[in-house]
């Protein structure tokens, strides 16, 4: 919130707008007159945000759509730019709370992992059909899960047998192919997997590209993107462009986070999703409201 520095007659961009919780900081730090567009996939949560923010009616926008889409988004608003953009990256408390979304390794449900239940292919969809390679790769590449190989091949023999339905198959299979050892660590020893196979759903590191690429020209001069993650390959995309930017195009943006800023220890204490969190600011240079963001001037 103090990075994206909210304030009157702004108008603010919130790319995962999950419950409305940071929306609704920015509209009271924004009051009596600042905007805010909320974006979230997850229909769910859009409804709560819905609700949440029902007495700022006038100030806000909520829609449920993939942030890859934001410039759509802003058109429907009738706005070409906004002075605030941020990115809260992952998954929230209340998805992984509900066993129906398939996201939990330590509740039963239905192999979905959908942000969106209403679209695209599910968990149980790339588990059961899948070769043994492509597994591997997944939950290797995305996952960074030492035994990849091990629960890639234990995938594919047990659905020999049967199809993978629930999360409650794919966990105790991952249990129980792996090293005794590596079951009683720090991490459940499905943790990984059920991040890999999320990411790989919802294709994330893709949509993430695609929306810093959409976000990048309708932020306006002096305007902040602040970009929370939680994941190391997430952290590392995000780092890569701005830092592209603020060295390809210093004249036009400014990296103002040389390093990732860390949660407080007051943070983690109060909640320790937060411990693994890096934020990453970039600020678009003024004078460049007419030209498209990222691109040269000349």
């Amino acid at each position: 919130m103090v990075w994206l520095r909210p304030r009157a007659q702004g108008c603010y961009l919130d790319c995962t707008v999950g419950l409305g919780g940071t929306a609704e900081q920015i509209l009271k730090a924004s009051a009596p007159d600042g905007v805010l567009v909320g974006i979230d996939r997850d229909p769910h949560a859009i409804a709560h945000a819905h609700t949440r923010l029902q007495s700022y009616q006038s100030r806000v926008s909520l829609f449920c759509e993939n942030f890859q889409r934001v410039k759509s988004v802003m058109s429907l608003v009738n706005r070409e730019r906004v002075d605030g953009i941020l990115f809260d990256l992952g998954v929230s408390s209340a998805q992984l709370e509900r066993p129906e979304r398939g996201l939990s390794f330590q509740q039963d449900g239905p192999l979905d992992m959908r942000m969106n239940p209403t679209h695209g292919q599910t968990a149980e969809d790339l588990v059961n059909t899948l070769s043994e390679m492509q597994l591997a790769n997944i939950i290797h590449t995305l996952g960074e899960e030492r035994y990849a190989r091990r629960i890639a091949r234990a995938i594919v023999r047990v659905r020999r047998q049967s199809r993978l339905r629930t999360t409650m198959d794919l966990s105790r299979l991952i249990q129980e192919s792996v090293p005794r050892s590596y079951r009683s660590g720090r991490l459940h020893p499905a943790t990984r997997t059920f991040q890999a196979f999320r990411m790989a759903v919802n294709d994330e590191l893709g949509s993430l590209k695609t929306g810093l690429d959409e976000v990048l020209d309708v932020l306006a001069p002096e305007g902040r993107l602040c970009v929370i993650s939680f994941h190391s390959l997430e952290d590392r995309l995000v780092k890569q462009t701005f830092r592209r930017l603020a060295h390809d195009t210093p004249d036009q943006w400014a990296l103002l986070t040389k390093k990732p800023v860390s949660p407080s220890v007051e943070e983690r204490r109060a909640n320790s999703r937060a411990r693994s969190a890096k934020l990453r600011v970039i600020e678009r240079k003024p004078g460049w409201g007419d030209a498209p963001a990222g691109r040269s001037h000349a």
